[in-house]
């Protein structure tokens, strides 16, 4: 059977003293494919994007609170760009969703070679007041999972071990994503740390795991009868005609009757949900009309 929910597992573990998520963004992933029509190597890529980007997000507290993570690296597949939410909806965009190179030595696809392995991951989160937080870090390996580590050693001083996945099928459907994040908190103690190191070893083929398993098995199996709460992300972007009426006026009415002169029309386009939005010569002087008033 498919899989039709996607889920963040959250709770602590050994002694309370380590954060645990355990994810499932298959479907996540999968909406993504159907979007932007993606290759296997480029789902790859954005899909384990989406899922740490996923985690990132279910950590926003404020109601206003969004993140967004930008990575440019040498690969072939372009810069990556995913945001989201407090509300864990999710989107983002591969700058060639096309993108191929043969599987690497061991048979899987090189996503390092699809992000490259020069470049950096930066990471904006904002909380809805204020300046928002900019943390950027160079890129280890372009396996995603290792460059985000490195992010949140470096740009936030804690400790992560992150196992990443996505999987996808001779159909070019994602047959399974997702991961498991292990954060120590401060003050843990040094078996607990190891434990954290130890079990990990568990999950470098994390997303067959999550093809064969729920989120709730995967937790049970590995981390036994833990208290966790459950959240649900999904793929939504927040564009909408509305809202880029408001885009538009923003640009003034000259800029908009200059290019609406070139042009005839207006085309904007959205990146994350791949929406085309047309505005006709009527429909541009309906806008400034009704904003005259």
């Amino acid at each position: 059977m498919g899989k039709t929910e996607n889920k963040i597992l959250r709770g602590l573990v050994f002694d309370d003293e380590v954060s645990l998520a355990v994810l499932d963004t298959t479907e996540l992933v999968n909406e993504a494919i159907r979007i932007h029509n993606l290759s296997p190597l480029a789902a790859a890529a954005l899909g384990r994007t989406l899922t740490v980007a996923a985690y990132m997000c279910s950590s926003l507290k404020s109601e206003n609170a969004a993140l967004s993570v930008n990575i440019r690296g040498d690969g072939v597949g372009g810069p990556i760009c995913v945001s989201g939410d407090k509300d864990l909806h999710m989107r983002g965009t591969i700058e060639d969703p096309a993108a191929f190179l043969p599987p690497n030595e061991a048979g899987k696809l090189d996503v390092g070679g699809c992000v490259g392995r020069k470049g950096y991951l930066s990471v904006v989160r904002s909380d809805g007041e204020g300046a928002p937080f900019v943390g950027t870090t160079e890129l280890i390996s372009g396996e995603i999972g290792e460059d985000f580590a490195a992010y949140f050693a470096y740009s936030e001083q804690i400790p992560t071990a992150i196992a990443v996945g996505v999987k996808v099928g001779k159909d070019g459907t994602c047959l399974g994503a997702g991961g498991v994040i292990l954060q120590p908190l401060p003050g843990a103690s040094e078996e607990n740390i190891r434990k954290t190191e130890e079990i990990m070893e568990n999950f470098r083929s994390v997303s067959s795991l999550v093809e064969q398993g729920s989120a709730e098995e995967i937790a049970e199996k590995y981390f036994g009868n833990v208290k966790y709460y459950t959240l649900k992300p999904e793929y939504k972007c927040n564009c909408s005609r509305n809202y880029i009426e408001g885009v538009l006026l923003s640009m003034g009415e000259k800029e908009l009757m200059d290019a609406l002169e070139e042009e005839g029309k207006i085309c904007v386009h959205c990146h994350y949900c791949n929406t085309d939005y047309v505005f006709s010569a009527e429909d541009v002087e309906k806008l400034l009309a009704g904003a005259r008033t």
